[in-house]
């Protein structure tokens, strides 16, 4: 089966929820006209069906091989990313500057989410070299900007993070990696680093690593940790490529899911040092490294929009085509499954998750153009709070409920779904890995209960539920039961989120184990009470528009039909979280270790 971009419920969220109109008129973003969008979108929807999406089964079948050193894309793969790179989609978001189309955060997600429902193992690329792009547009010096940007944007290089080494996982303080001065101003680099995505590979004449790795003089813990770059192929003074450098992919791993992604380990320095050169300060690594982690964390929630469509799609069309047992209601013979209620509940449940969850990104994304453009000092603060607080959410919340989305649609299929020929198992497969890397769903709980919630006393947290409320007091006005039972479900969620903030506020000081023992639910109740509201916002848009006759009516009354779902099956579930976080933690601790 192929994959259609959901341009309209897309644009409907841009317009509608993510305001593009004045995202529009932020300075910097004029070119992001509702038109232009609009093109740009039904274009990038057209690679990714067209280009992209044919590759994803047969790259699962044939994956990236490694030999001697070298790897293998799967068939397709490379002669794919370089009409990525010639359209101009690596750049979408970057600067005019440095060859990028210079358009809002709020237009690149969607295309983001497109290549990564068409073809999640190939979308890995490009994921990791606008992490790469954002870092060194932050902290790299003229220079570096120079030589490293405009190739990474044109896609004929691109770029990699390399933390993990088979000693320091989450545990970055445990980063051996050395990197040696030399008289040139020069780094030597030596060291092992794994579960580099797409470490190694054919699609790009060069591959430039961003390694943290420490100084001589480096204090201990992550204070000491430096970021160099160290590319594939050392780069002359005209900008030719040069000799080759001492990185070397030794292996690549055998996984779940995503298998055309190349995973690669990396050695740096068997034969006399890699070449690299420092990023920004001696020391601050870390906090470099943090930009690409929050563009990355950003980016895999929205692959975790991606493969749930792209599941939720598979699994509408095989319901309507598969034919199995007589209507309750009465009927001659055989239906499409799509007529049995149970069907029809996972197909909703399916849809209203993803459609949460592609709202609450968008609206991320939103806050984040405002953050860095709006000519208001106090407009960007607030809107920069939001977009972190927001990030470990969409990361989290977004990457688990596709995992929950995919195996919903392998139980859809029924038993062909558990055959590898279907498909479906492939989205199952790969969605796994999304809670897991750039930081698992435990450690952006954890960043949300600390950094987010607590540093700044829950002020965040609480303007936030304010504006949740300022949704509610507008349902009210509502006529009609579906927008009721939304309003109810709505104002019951946000009074269990506020109650489980003021409980964290309370109590991290004085017992925090037992308030960290439920951040993964804390951030889940985030996701739905958050999630909830945007899908009440869409819900008050199509009763607006119905009202007024205007649009594609059918449209609007899937949307309210999907909303009602989401409050009564989806946001109903608020109330049990509380009690799971406010009251549960005393059973999660209960056992010594020698009882497990």
């Amino acid at each position: 089966m192929g994959y259609t971009a959901p341009l309209k419920d897309m644009l409907f969220v841009l317009n509608e929820l993510a305001g593009l109109t004045e995202v529009n008129a932020l300075p910097g973003c004029e070119d992001a006209t509702p038109e232009t969008v609009g093109a740009v979108l039904e274009e990038n929807a057209k690679f990714c069906g067209e280009v992209v999406a044919p590759l994803n089964f047969t790259g699962d079948k044939e994956p990236s091989y490694w030999h001697d050193g070298k790897v293998t894309t799967s068939k397709g793969f490379k002669e794919a990313f370089k009409a990525f790179g010639e359209a101009g989609w690596q750049g979408v978001q970057h600067p005019v500057d440095v060859g990028g189309q210079g358009l809002p955060k709020l237009v690149a997600t969607p295309c983001i989410e497109m290549l990564n429902s068409a073809n999640l193992s190939f979308a890995l690329c490009p994921l990791l070299t606008d992490g790469a792009i954002e870092a060194l547009m932050t902290a790299g010096s003229d220079e570096q900007k120079q030589i490293y940007l405009p190739n990474l944007i044109s896609g004929k290089w691109t770029g990699t993070m390399n933390l993990t080494e088979p000693q320091a996982g989450s545990d970055l303080a445990l980063v051996r990696s050395r990197a040696m001065p030399q008289q040139d101003g020069t780094f030597k680099i030596f060291g092992t680093k794994i579960f580099i995505t797409y470490g190694e590979h054919d699609m790009a004449e060069n591959i430039i690593h961003l390694v943290l790795a420490r100084t001589p003089t480096a204090p201990e813990g992550v204070k000491g940790i430096s970021l160099f770059v160290v590319p594939k192929f050392l780069i002359n003074a005209d900008g030719s490529l040069g000799g080759r450098n001492d990185a070397y992919c030794v292996s690549i791993e055998h996984k779940l899911g995503i298998k055309a992604s190349p995973t690669a380990a990396m050695q740096f320095g068997d034969h006399g040092g890699a070449i690299g050169t420092l990023v920004g300060e001696e020391n601050r690594g870390l906090e470099y490294m943090f930009i690409m982690m929050n563009a990355a964390r950003f980016a895999v929630g929205v692959q975790g929009v991606g493969i749930a469509e792209r599941a939720y799609q598979k699994a509408v069309q095989y319901a309507k085509d598969r034919v199995q047992s007589r209507d309750l209601a009465g009927s001659s013979g055989s239906v499409a499954i799509i007529h049995h209620p149970d069907v029809r509940r996972m197909l909703m449940s399916m849809r209203a998750q993803t459609e949460g969850a592609r709202a609450l990104a968008y609206v991320t994304a939103a806050a984040l153009d405002a953050a860095h453009h709006h000519a208001d000092e106090a407009t960007r603060k607030t809107n920069h709070a939001f977009y972190e607080y927001m990030v470990p959410v969409v990361k989290g919340w977004s990457t688990e409920m596709s995992i929950d989305v995919a195996s919903t649609g392998v139980q859809v299929h029924g038993g062909i779904g558990f055959i590898e020929e279907a498909g479906v198992a492939q989205y199952y497969r790969d969605a796994r890995i999304l809670t897991i890397y750039e930081g698992t769903t435990a450690i952006q709980a954890n960043d949300l209960v600390g950094r987010k919630t607590v540093r700044d006393g829950g002020a965040t947290a609480k303007g936030i539920l304010a504006q949740v409320r300022k949704t509610e007091a507008d349902l009210a006005f509502c006529a009609g039961e579906d927008l009721a039972v939304i309003r109810n479900q709505l104002a019951a969620g946000s009074k269990a989120l506020e109650e489980v903030i003021n409980f964290i506020l309370d109590n991290t000081k004085s017992d925090s184990k037992s308030v960290f023992a439920g951040s993964v639910l804390y951030l889940k109740l985030v996701g739905i009470v958050l999630g909830g509201w945007q899908m009440a916002r869409a819900a008050l848009v199509a009763e607006q528009k119905l009202k007024a006759g205007e649009g594609d009516a059918r449209f609007y009354q899937a949307k309210i039909a999907t909303v009602r779902f989401f409050a009564d099956h989806i946001l109903s579930q608020a109330s049990g979280y509380r009690t799971m976080i406010v009251e549960g933690s005393t059973a999660v601790l209960a056992l010594a270790e020698d009882q497990f």
